[in-house]
């Protein structure tokens, strides 16, 4: 039987230790650690100990903080979105796609806004693919459009109207001042704009996004870091299924 509350492990089960790092505006020396131990205290860590602290410019200072939390984590309290499709493989899909559309799924992704990083949408639509999985690009009966970085909105609606764009694949990395979630917003309100309830599937992925935000972000689905192709692949195919029986 598995344990409702937990606590952190260190050294021995259920110490409570953590690791953290940090940046503050104060210029580093020993009055920056101790404001670095302060806040650790503050945030519940007690003791703190400042592991390693480190000159950034000469206003600012980084640092690694080591110590022990009171809290602990209740798991019944625990929110996630669970996956509720099995995974496939890539001749499964193939096949599922091919009996459900008898045609191609069109796939149309990039990296919107001023965002330049593709190294999260390029290892989903690539072929190449990551964690030992090819890309969507090697699956027979998915057409891949990969628009890659800096794409504005406009354009991206546009592309997805021009290919007939089954599902649209959005990837964020740059998150200052949450310009991951406007973009996406964006993104997401232009298509209901411009298409309605005829819009393809939208799909919003990258490290910092939370799966929990998909009706925050008006998309059909958020992956977060570690997301392989086919997760993607496989929700896809479920998401056409699924699709298909509220036609019915």
């Amino acid at each position: 039987m598995s344990k409702r509350h937990v606590r952190p492990y260190g050294d021995t089960t259920g110490d409570g230790m953590v690791q953290t790092s940090f940046t503050l505006p104060v210029p580093f020396g020993p009055r920056a650690d101790g404001a670095a131990q302060q806040l650790a205290n503050r945030m519940g860590i007690d003791p703190a100990m400042v592991v390693h602290s480190h000159p950034i410019g000469a206003d600012f200072t980084f640092f690694v903080v080591y110590g022990s939390v009171r809290h602990v984590v209740d798991l019944d309290e625990v929110r996630v979105v669970e996956r509720e499709y099995p995974l496939l493989s890539p001749a499964e899909v193939n096949a599922a796609l091919k009996k459900a559309l008898r045609r191609k799924l069109v796939v149309v992704g990039g990296c919107i806004g001023t965002d330049a990083h593709t190294v999260g949408i390029d290892a989903i639509l690539n072929v190449k693919g990551f964690a030992g999985e090819k890309g969507l690009e090697y699956y027979r009966e998915l057409r891949v459009v990969n628009l890659g970085a800096q794409v504005s909105v406009p354009e991206l609606v546009r592309r997805a109207r021009a290919e007939k764009a089954d599902a649209v694949l959005v990837s964020q990395v740059v998150t200052q001042r949450d310009a991951h979630v406007i973009n996406t917003r964006e993104m997401s309100a232009a298509f209901r704009e411009a298409m309605g309830a005829r819009r393809p599937l939208l799909v919003a992925g990258g490290p910092r996004f939370d799966p929990l935000m998909a009706d925050e972000l008006a998309v059909d689905r958020v992956f977060g870091r570690g997301t392989t192709p086919g997760e993607v692949a496989s929700y896809l195919v479920h998401a056409v299924r699924s699709q298909r029986k509220e036609k019915v």
